[in-house]
């Protein structure tokens, strides 16, 4: 679930400009995504993404302090005081994306800290990783920022292809292959996920889990169908 200025929306291959406004509340999407019987909610402040601090904490506080399954949350959480912050409020998981790229310190000790909560976005380019707000390229790969990574004690990471995300394509499958055969943490793929075949490809490229957004807003996937068809894999 992302959110912009208080809204629901949804991105074109992270594209500012091109954004779809999906729900005008995020509190009552949040509940009816509970209430299908989704494991997990991810939601992302992309004013945050964008500016580099949380720009939507009131929402996200109410729906982190009332759901029922647990929240991860990323977008601008750059200092550990936001770190600690969130997860009183009541996230889960906290997604480190920018941050995690440009200040190892603070990585390193969010994990020691932290432990399970943290998890790394690798938001990829062209091959390239990008940050703030997927604004800026960087020259490292995502397999190079992932050893880096594991050394520093992230356990789990989040691969999204941007220019899939928000097309309702397919993920890139290749790239989450290699990724998944080259850490021994877990992988959530993200970007392009459009049906209930690209979750199963992905579950059997050995994925801890996937997000899905935009194919949800648009009826692509059938969320109940997803779970069940994926726990039925299991």
């Amino acid at each position: 679930m992302d959110i912009r200025d208080g809204r629901c929306v949804r991105l074109y291959q992270g594209d500012y400009e091109q954004e779809t406004v999906f729900s005008d509340d995020p509190f009552e999407v949040a509940m009816k995504w509970q209430a299908k019987g989704a494991p997990r909610l991810h939601v992302v402040d992309l004013d945050g993404a964008a500016e580099g601090e949380l720009r939507n904490l009131d929402i996200i506080r109410e729906i982190a302090r009332a759901m029922l399954i647990p929240v991860q949350l990323g977008g601008g959480i750059r200092r550990l005081e936001t770190i600690k912050e969130v997860l009183k409020e009541g996230v889960d998981r906290v997604v480190l994306g920018t941050a995690a790229v440009e200040n190892a310190e603070l990585l390193e000790e969010a994990c020691r800290k932290f432990r399970d909560s943290i998890v790394v976005s690798v938001d990829v380019d062209e091959g390239q990783v990008a940050i703030r707000g997927w604004r800026q390229t960087t020259e490292m790969t995502a397999q190079s920022l992932i050893k880096a990574m594991v050394k520093l004690g992230v356990k789990r990471f989040i691969y999204t292809d941007i220019s899939r995300d928000g097309t309702l394509t397919e993920p890139n499958f290749n790239a989450i292959s290699e990724v998944v055969d080259a850490t021994r943490a877990s992988v959530i793929a993200a970007g392009g996920i459009s049906s209930l075949n690209h979750l199963k490809m992905l579950q059997k490229l050995g994925v801890e889990g996937a997000i899905v957004g935009k194919a949800l807003y648009t009826g692509d996937i059938d969320l109940k169908k997803a779970i069940a068809a994926t726990s039925q894999m299991e």
